[in-house]
């Protein structure tokens, strides 16, 4: 085990953390999203990722889960927002992840972004995203 005391002082002031990130990456949802005739009715595949910068004191120095910001949430309360739903355009679901993450306490940044992969066939995707910087 890594004793983290011993070790105060060691890291160069230059090397220390200057932001601190958790990412839901590419988190695969089947959801009604389109207007489109063909797309209304016919979930489709939609890939979020969700960037979320955290002040120092909301990224855990402890091995404990009651220190820890807790990022679950960011999949249950997507799951929630799109359960029984449909959307008319991603830009509105981008919105509205992005509004309920920006409101926890101790984030400092955010990036939100959605792509459908399966529109096109010469392209990974086509997609929005949404970002505090």
């Amino acid at each position: 085990m890594l004793d983290h005391d011993a070790l105060d002082g060691l890291v160069p002031e230059t090397l220390r953390p200057k932001t601190r990130k958790i990412v839901l990456e590419d988190y695969q949802l089947q959801i009604d999203i389109g207007f489109h005739d063909f797309e209304i009715g016919n979930p489709q595949r939609l890939l979020l990722t969700v960037e979320v910068w955290v002040d120092e004191t909301s990224f855990s120095t402890a091995d404990a889960a009651e220190s820890a910001w807790n990022y679950d949430f960011l999949r249950t309360e997507v799951a929630t927002l799109i359960a029984g739903r449909r959307f008319n355009l991603q830009e509105t679901l981008v919105r509205e992840i992005y509004a309920q993450v920006a409101a926890r306490p101790g984030v400092t940044a955010l990036r939100v972004s959605t792509r459908k992969p399966d529109i096109y066939p010469d392209c990974a995707g086509v997609g929005v995203e949404l970002a505090s910087f």
